[in-house]
């Protein structure tokens, strides 16, 4: 079974995060399973820009990045962030492997729209290779969410900032994954503080355009129905405990109705 879990930057302080993820990667018995961790952190990167004079801005639940906010984003998702989830996993015995987005051009975007939102990518291609040469060396990869610029032919080393969420939407694709589990800071889809167990991209929809889900939550659904429109077989958004329990959390479907 190939599963790919996205781990939002406030899940990363969770005590329990380290044991979900080692139980996760030894599912069915065996020493590492097909797992693919793909993690954000945007929170550390908004109080690192805090500390250099920069306030964060937002459009969307996506993070605007300058040029100069690229290079805070590498430093604190590619190296702080990924580097410590590594640590937390070899030390819990999982053989973890960190990479970016950008190596071996595993993740490459189009800039969006430079003007408003700067160097942030999207519709994210991916080239599998290193991650499934890595499975197939018995590591599980831990992705962090950058990519190269797709329209950038020379050899400026131009990179994009990612959403997690895109990202892992985009590789669970490409790997033609079994289950996507986003992990959020809720419990899952929420409308009156009461969890939606079942969801469909009609039902994402309008509670994007009411305003129900916003920010972070939308991207979430945006993402899941571009994973499903990918061919992945299951998507879920869950707290914590949706990595080791199948049901919870909100599963998202294409349509309610009987195919």
């Amino acid at each position: 079974m190939m599963r790919v879990v996205k781990i939002g930057g406030r899940a990363q302080g969770d005590v329990r995060l380290g044991p979900a993820l080692a139980a996760a990667a030894r599912a069915k018995g065996s020493s590492v399973s097909s797992l693919c961790i793909v993690h954000g952190g945007g929170d550390e990167v908004s109080a690192l820009q805090r500390r250099l004079g920069l306030e964060p801005q937002f459009s969307g639940g996506r993070r605007v990045t300058s040029e100069a906010d690229l290079e805070i984003v590498r430093m604190v998702l590619s190296g702080t962030i990924n580097k410590r989830l590594v640590a937390m996993l070899l030390s819990h015995g999982v053989r973890a492997a960190g990479i970016s987005g950008e190596d071996a051009m595993l993740f490459r975007a189009h800039a969006t729209d430079p003007l408003t939102m700067g160097r942030v990518g999207g519709t994210v291609k991916v080239n599998p290779e290193i991650v499934l040469q890595l499975i197939a060396g018995g590591f599980v990869p831990v992705i962090s969410p950058l990519a190269r610029d797709a329209d950038d032919a020379g050899t400026t080393g131009a990179g994009l900032n990612v959403n997690g969420d895109d990202a892992a939407a985009a590789l669970a694709g490409a790997l033609a994954a079994d289950e996507l589990v986003l992990v959020a800071d809720v419990a899952g889809v929420l409308d009156n503080d009461a969890v939606i167990p079942t969801l469909d991209l009609d039902g994402a929809q309008a509670l994007i355009s009411n305003g129900v889900a916003a920010g972070g939550m939308a991207a979430k659904l945006q993402a899941a129905a571009a994973a499903l429109h990918a061919g992945v077989a299951r998507v879920r958004i869950a707290g914590l405990d949706g990595i080791g329990n199948p049901d919870a959390g909100t599963r998202i479907l294409l349509s309610l109705s009987p195919v």
